[in-house]
């Protein structure tokens, strides 16, 4: 079961991954700046569509991350001590309260991206947007750095 709840843990990620990189980009970059390469086309997306997409993506990831939290701080975390990976062990802390601060700021950031307030403030959501994709980011892969040690060590 832990397993299976880790795999579909690792699948949201990589959707809300994808939804926020998306979104950030088109945030930074808008699709008129620069006609046909890679980064016109990759934010091209109106970023207001992927909104309830990455609030949705986010609290069922970090739902999942609870669920598997307890075999974590059983197992994994054990692992981690064990072999002294003290950076990595230092690296998954702080994912856990930054997702917590995700958390916390998903209502300013839905505020912000919905439809008539989002052209009134876009520097407020360019830097929540910056900041929740930098969340997501360091989630992601912090871990699976954290598992893929607890791979190796076990």
């Amino acid at each position: 079961m832990w397993v299976t709840l880790l795999i579909v843990h690792g699948l949201l990620a990589f959707l809300l991954l994808g939804a926020i990189s998306h979104q950030v980009v088109s945030a930074w970059a808008p699709s008129h700046a620069r006609r046909g390469n890679i980064l016109a086309r990759f934010s091209a997306v109106p970023g207001a569509g992927y909104v309830n997409a990455v609030i949705a993506l986010y609290i069922v990831n970090a739902s999942f991350g609870g669920l598997i939290y307890t075999l974590y701080r059983i197992s994994a975390r054990l692992t981690l001590e064990q072999g002294r990976f003290w950076k990595t062990f230092g690296a998954f802390e702080l994912k856990e309260h930054l997702v917590a601060v995700g958390l916390g700021l998903l209502p300013a950031y839905w505020y912000f991206w919905r439809s008539p307030a989002a052209e009134d403030h876009p520097r407020t959501r360019l830097m929540l947007t910056t900041l929740l994709a930098f969340i997501v980011w360091w989630g992601f892969i912090v871990g699976h750095l954290a598992n893929n040690i607890r791979g190796l060590a076990t």
